[in-house]
Parts: C-alpha cells; structure tokens; sequence
C-alpha cells in the first residue's frame, strides 16, 4: 500500500513537470534526504483527544506518520496536508517519516502531549533580534501542553499564531512602543494556561549612524530596500567595516528609497548640515535626502539633492538644511539614490550620517590645503611648526600648502610638533598611517606618535620610519598594528631626526592619511 501511494505521488509529480516545463530535467539521484523534518500537533480543546498533524520539512515528497499509541496502519500525508488522530490521554511518541521523489528518507520522533488538565510550569522567553529593535522572537515550555499560541499585542482581532515546543517564532512592529505578548499552552480540553508579558519596542538609533554596531530596521518602498552590509571599498574615505547598502532592483520606481526612523528628533538649533558617505558605481547621479516627522500632519517635509562625482568610491556628501524650521520635529531620514530613474539592479552603499555646522573639521586625511582651518601647532623642545607654501612642488607633491618643522640650532634630541585633531583616529580597519615628507639628508629618523586628547594614563604608542631620500619628497608609512582603538588617539606628534640635536634644518610634511 505505501509503496503503490509513493508511485501515485511521483507519476502526479512527473505529469507537473511535464505540463508546465517542457525541457526541464530532473535529477532525483541527485536528490538528498528530506531536511527540518517536524510536524505542528494541535488538539481539539474538546476532550476527545483529536489531534490534527501538520508535518513540515524540506525536499519532502510524501509523510508518513506512526502515531506510536498502538495504531498499526501508519497514515500518509502529502506535502502541505495535515491527518487527524484521536488519541487517549496521555504521552506518546509519534515518528514522522519523511520521503523524497527519488525514495531516501529522514525520521523524527514528535512527542504528543494529550492532556486534558491544564498545563503547568509555563515558561515564555522572548528575546530582542540583534541588531533589529523591532522584532523579538517567541518560544516557551511548559508540562502537560499540548501546544502554544502567541499573540503579539499590536494589532486588533490578532490572529494567533502557533508552534509547538522547541520553536522560535519571529516577529516584527512597525512602530515603537510597549506591546502586551500573550502566550498560551493549551491542552486536549478546554483547560489552559496563560502568561503575558509587556514588551518595550524602542528605538535608540540617532545622529551620527555608523551601522558598526547596531542596524537601524529600515523602512523601504516603491521596490528599493536597504540592509547592513560590509563596505565594499574600505579605503581612506570610508575604513569603516560595516555600512549599509541599498539595493534598487530592475523595475523599481523611479522614487524608490529607504527610511531610518530616529529614537529623538534631529535639533537643528546650531548645526544644519548632515554629512553622508555615499558609494555609487557611477558619477552624476541625484542621490536625495528628506527629512520627515514620525507623524505627518501637513506638508511640512523639506529635501534637499545633491549629485555625486565619484564611480566605484567612497566619496562625502553634504545636505544644507540651513532654512529648516527645527520647531518641526523632524525624526525620520529618508534616502533616495540615481533618484528620477527607474532602478536597474544597482546596489549602493551609504555610511557615517552625521549632523555638523557645516565648518570644515580637522580630520585625517589632513592636507594643509584648507582655507579656513587653524593649524594650531604644538611645539616642543626647541622645534618649531608652520604652515607655509610648498617650497620644493615636485615629484609626489605638488600641493600648494604644507607644514614646515624647523629644529633650531641646539634644539633637544626628541624636539617635535603637535597637532590635536577634531576627533579621534578610527583605526577600525586601517592600521597605518602615510605622510609624505622632504629632508635635506637621508637616513634621519623621522618618529610619529599619537596620544589622547587628554593624557589621563600612560597609553601613548610611536612608531619609526628611516628617510631615504634627500632633497625631494617621499611617502613614509608608520604601522601600528597593535594599536588598541578605544584608546581614542586624537593628536599626532612628529619629531624629525629624532635622537639628534638640532642643527636649524628645516623639513616639511604633508598629506597625513590612513592606509591598509
């Protein structure tokens, strides 16, 4: 009988193929064994003990299921079909029996609970989804339960869902909040049981938005959707290791995009620009940023586009909302990327989304070309540093500006110059730093070292670098592949011919960046 039930099945599959895919082969030895092999049991809560089996897996041609009370005709269950059984009260252990077109198999064992006193020592756990702050997951135990069925508190008439012990059941808001999660075991009568729990759905991403450690759960529409993604050119733009990545698939609306919804509103009271890095595969394209309320009341939204200048690279843009009405309480930002055109399959990066008064800032990559920085030098030890016009633009330095540290005659040995930068150095992924420099001589020992900000231990770490050329610029590269980067290290000291008493030479650097 089961066999003649198995043939039945393959000659209703092999007609399928037959009529909807004309050339399509199929290789059943290739076939593997039916995989996540379970069944979902439910109980009429009656107390006649009728349990209704929904077998479930993967690659699953036909079920056969033993319902280990005795019964010695198995029932046999297609895929996506369930069989009901009555049993008495009591513990049994039912097997399924999973089976490919192409005859392997796969057995588990399901425990069936009938019970018709209620369930005892219910215990629901539920858990945040990491990196997600709008979706938890559901599982429980208890004794004597036939099932569970949870209801998740967020919408009226809520259907619930069920699951049997040893399931987790995923589960996403669409908006902050504390929902009330019900849980209930049931058992084969009208007995059952019930816990609930109040669950706070909040969303503490705000300004700036790194995506290192945390995900904001995005909101996406008109086709296009964003995830958390490795950066795919980490470089010295962006060395970050995780960003996010919109994808705007063939077909999507021309004003397809992706939101971030903040835990606060934006205060725009003295800053009212908001920085972004962005990676796109080609130039000229419109990527727009708007700025909305959670709740919208009128047509107060404000955009504003800026258009990119960089293929395949990292590159920052820049959104002036100097206008913006900040009394608006603007807490959702909403991207869109080659906004006007319908999507093609692209995917693009975006990272680093910063609120700022739209002032340069004095960051590596540092080039001492800036108009309106302050290079406030540090000087020590009879050194002494400057910002000057390029003396010698030749070579790999062409550059207008550069810095020029002259160790006057007698200076001491380790006499140097400082420079505190406007944040620290994030050495996330880039552990090397280049700086280009010109000596009158080779062979000096040119030392970079970083501190904090504010000296409070002695966490300080130099490197080395030997010049080689004398009369022309070179690139020096100083590793610090030891480098601990919550130390926070915001000031780069540089001592040229370090261990020699100065002489009155002068030298001169430029072009400080991070490197792989």
């Amino acid at each position: 009988m089961k066999n003649l039930k198995l043939i039945a099945s393959l000659i209703v599959f092999a007609l399928f193929l037959g009529c909807s895919e004309d050339n399509l082969d199929v290789d059943l030895d290739a076939l593997v064994a039916p995989q996540n092999i379970s069944a979902l049991t439910t109980v009429t809560q009656d107390n006649t003990g009728k349990v209704t089996f929904l077998p479930r897996g993967e690659g699953v041609a036909q079920y056969e299921i033993l319902f280990g009370d005795g019964t010695t005709e198995p029932a046999y269950v297609n895929a996506g079909a369930t069989v009901d059984h009555t049993y008495k009260e009591g513990v049994y252990n039912a097997k399924i029996v999973a089976t490919t077109l192409n005859g392997k198999k796969t057995e588990v064992t399901q425990v069936v609970t009938v019970s018709f006193l209620a369930p005892t020592n219910l215990a629901p756990v539920i858990s945040p989804v990491l990196g997600d702050n709008f979706s938890i997951t559901v599982s429980a135990t208890a004794k004597l339960e036939t099932y569970f069925q949870v209801f998740f508190g967020d919408v009226a008439n809520e259907v619930p869902v069920d699951f049997m012990e040893g399931e987790a059941i995923s589960h996403t808001y669409v908006a902050v909040g504390s929902y009330v999660v019900k849980i209930v075991a049931l058992s084969g009568g009208v007995a059952k049981t019930t816990s609930t729990q109040t669950v706070v759905i909040s969303n503490p991403i705000n300004l700036p938005i790194t995506f290192e450690t945390a995900v904001p759960a995005f909101g996406n529409f008109g086709g296009a959707f964003s995830v958390g993604a490795n950066n795919p050119s980490i470089g010295v733009v962006n060395g970050s290791a995780k960003v996010a990545k919109l994808t705007k698939p063939v077909g999507a609306e021309v004003w397809a995009g992706s939101t971030i919804e903040l835990a606060a509103p934006i205060d725009f009271s003295t800053k009212k620009v908001i920085k972004m890095k962005v990676w796109s595969p080609k130039a000229g394209i419109v990527i727009k940023m708007k700025l909305e309320k959670l709740v919208a009341t009128d047509a107060t939204n404000v955009e504003v586009d800026v258009t990119t200048t960089v293929a395949n690279g990292w590159e920052e843009l820049n959104y002036d909302f100097t206008t913006i009405n900040n009394a608006n309480n603007y807490q959702r930002i909403v991207v869109f990327f080659d906004f006007g055109k319908p999507g093609t399959g692209v995917d693009y990066f975006y990272d680093d989304i910063e609120l700022v008064s739209g002032a340069e800032t004095l960051v590596l990559p540092l080039s001492f070309e800036s108009a309106t920085l302050t290079y406030n030098f540090g000087n020590f030890g009879g050194a002494n540093t400057a910002v000057i016009a390029n003396q010698n633009a030749t070579g790999i330095n062409t550059s207008t500006k550069v810095g020029a540290l002259t160790k006057g005659s007698g200076a001491e040995v380790w006499a140097g110059s400082s420079l505190t930068l406007d944040s620290p150095i994030n050495f996330a992924v880039m552990k090397k730093i280049k700086m280009k420099v010109w000596s009158p001589k080779a062979g000096i020992v040119v030392k970079m070292k970083l501190e904090k900000k504010v000296a409070t231990d002695a966490t300080n770490i130099e490197v080395d670098a030997t010049s080689t050329v004398a009369n022309g610029w070179e690139e020096l590269t100083f590793d610090f592949p030891g480098v601990i980067n919550s130390n926070d290290y915001q000031r780069v000291v540089v001592f040229f011919d370090f261990g020699q008493t100065g002489t009155g030479a002068t030298y001169y650097f430029d072009d400080i960046k991070q490197s792989n």
